[in-house]
């Protein structure tokens, strides 16, 4: 049977019937003494509406789909193994703090496993789940007489509006236990829902303007919560146990030099989130004592198994994937001697992109173009970065300037036929959403430059966990292009495209990217990560006769004015470089 949208038990239900003369007062005093929730029923038309809908025939109503707000509810036998899990540990927390508590299935974990608890805090905004929480913490004590009856507050309440301050300061000097499942979803996401369940808009982690706007502004929701937690209750004594995405432990530990939380023990259990939430996202328990000394790392394990897989985190100034494997390979740390680039960005695939089909170029709608060959050019995506060399294209895309913010009045009159094309579906170009575009010329696109014409591309995706790298040669006496999810390097000469191509698939290069690389980042990948390989030292491990052995026509000449060419970089220079065109 469902009351308020929320189910009840027979048992619950039976209690209730007991009680139908009682006012709001004196049924609130009992409700505390048997289950310790204060408040329970908050006006007395609460408990009319209860006791009209108990009386009448068992009431069934659909519960909403709330996934798409990051609310996966946690299962029981979960939330057991989690609190069984802390009991190891050798923890007895007197407070309780449950944020975004759900239907209270952690709640009543908690109730099974820790006898000394004097109060538990939940807070949750969905009044359907608030009321599903109270019937059942009042089972959970109808059916288990004898045991603790803490103080629980179960607080209807936006959570990023709650005072935790307050809260850490009534209790500064009793052993805290946070724990939870907060939502698995972005600021951005919540916004696109127009949900009014967002954190206040603060610079969350002090990003620049820029980026902001490219996205570095947009960050998950359960890692708002999560700081602001930690910020509050860091200096306590006392356990968090969070169920979060693994990017959040891995963003928490990255602000944590700058932060200097007193987390230590830190430790992420790796679930099987399709198993237990049936969601596609790579999540964890994050576990880690807090009031006790600092520390900068995480050692992450199997949940089921307790598997140890790697600690990573920070090593000396250097935020790492893999700690150990770091210490091995920690020499390729550096500069790369050249700017790798991102491949170009249109936004527009339907009308950028085209195929040939036969002898028609068709664009993503399943249009035939008939546009001039002189601004098509072959275009690879991440998927396309598979093969060692790659020397012809499956698509291709209109390339309409030379290099970013470029006028682009000139395809009007030098390709008439291109500019009908694009201006017919002028209105592709001018929803774009990203803000890159406003005030640009006409069919702007972004990611490129003199860089992009280079004949000969060393290219890697930024997408999928191998870390192999491609050599692109030219097709039809063009260069090939890349798009974003892409990076490279080019160069004039085969000769040298081909050595680089070589140095970069060395063991001991995959081993130093695998080293600072995360498997379940969105982009494995980044411009920041390709930059900091130290191509001198790993011209300094390779020998003349195995790069002989894998590139014909090599010689010791070739060799010697490579290693003339990039071994010597100034890194101040290349860095500022870096800084002003990232």
């Amino acid at each position: 049977m469902q009351v308020f949208n929320a189910n009840i038990t027979d048992t619950v239900i039976s209690f209730f019937k007991d009680y139908s003369s009682y006012d709001k007062t004196s049924l609130n005093t009992i409700l505390a003494k048997i289950c310790g929730i204060q408040l329970f029923f908050e006006t007395q038309n609460e408990i009319d509406i209860l006791f009209n809908t108990i009386q009448s025939t068992a009431l069934v109503i659909s519960e909403p789909d709330r996934a798409e707000y990051g609310d996966f509810q946690t299962n029981e036998i979960l939330s057991d193994r989690i609190c069984s899990f802390i009991k190891k540990e050798e923890f007895t927390p007197e407070i309780i703090i449950e944020p975004t508590c759900g239907k209270g299935v952690f709640i009543i974990s908690s109730l099974k496993f820790f006898t000394g608890i004097k109060s538990i805090y939940g807070i949750e905004i969905y009044k359907p789940y608030i009321w599903e929480t109270k019937f059942a913490v009042l089972d959970f004590f109808l059916n288990n007489e004898g045991v603790n009856v803490p103080k629980i507050n179960i607080i209807h309440k936006n959570i990023f509006d709650f005072d935790f301050k307050q809260l850490s300061q009534q209790y500064e000097n009793e052993r805290v236990l946070v724990l939870g499942n907060p939502p698995w979803v972005t600021n951005s996401k919540l916004s696109t829902l127009e949900s009014n369940n967002l954190p206040p808009k603060s610079n969350f982690k002090y990003h620049s303007g820029i980026d902001a706007i490219t996205g570095k502004g947009n960050f998950d929701i359960g890692e708002y919560i999560a700081v602001k937690l930690l910020n509050s209750f860091s200096e306590h004594t006392g356990f968090f146990a969070l169920l979060v995405k693994n990017s959040v432990v891995k963003n928490i530990l990255l602000e944590q030099q700058k932060r200097q939380l007193k987390i230590s023990n830190i430790m992420q259990f790796d679930i099987n989130a399709k198993q237990e939430f049936n969601a596609s996202v790579n999540a964890c328990l994050f576990l880690c004592s807090i009031g006790e000394k600092r520390e900068y790392s995480v050692k992450e394990f199997d949940f089921y198994t307790k598997y140890f897989f790697k600690e990573y985190g920070w090593f000396g100034n250097k935020f790492v994937a893999d700690i150990e494997l770091y210490k091995s390979t920690f020499q390729l740390e550096g500069m790369f001697p050249v700017e790798w680039r991102q491949g170009v960005k249109h936004d527009s695939s339907k009308i950028m992109e085209l195929k040939l089909i036969g002898e028609n170029l068709v664009n993503n709608k399943g249009e035939v173009v008939d546009i001039e060959d002189d601004l098509v050019y072959g275009f690879l995506k991440s998927s396309d970065l598979k093969g060692d060399t790659i020397s012809s294209p499956r698509r291709y895309t209109i390339i309409t300037q030379k290099k970013t913010g470029q006028d682009t009045g000139y395809i009007k009159s030098l390709y008439p036929k291109t500019f009908k094309y694009l201006f017919g579906n002028i209105e592709h170009f001018n929803n774009r959403k990203s803000s890159i575009y406003n005030g640009k010329p006409s069919f702007s696109i972004f990611g490129i430059g003199d860089y992009s014409f280079k004949p000969y591309k060393v290219a890697i995706s930024g997408l999928y966990k191998i870390t192999k790298f491609s050599l692109v040669m030219p097709y039809n006496d063009k260069p090939l292009m890349l798009d974003d999810t892409c990076y490279f390097v080019g160069f004039d000469s085969l000769i040298e495209a081909q050595i680089t191509h070589y140095l970069l698939n060395t063991d001991i290069c995959q081993n130093f990217i695998r080293s600072i690389s995360f498997d379940d980042a969105k982009r494995k990948v980044t411009k920041e990560l390709l930059m900091r390989i130290n191509l001198k030292e790993i011209i300094k491990e390779t020998k003349l006769d195995e790069l002989s052995a894998a590139i014909k026509g090599i010689d010791e000449s070739d060799w010697r004015i490579y290693i003339a060419k990039y071994s010597a970089v100034n890194k101040e220079s290349q860095l500022s470089l870096f800084e002003r065109n990232a």
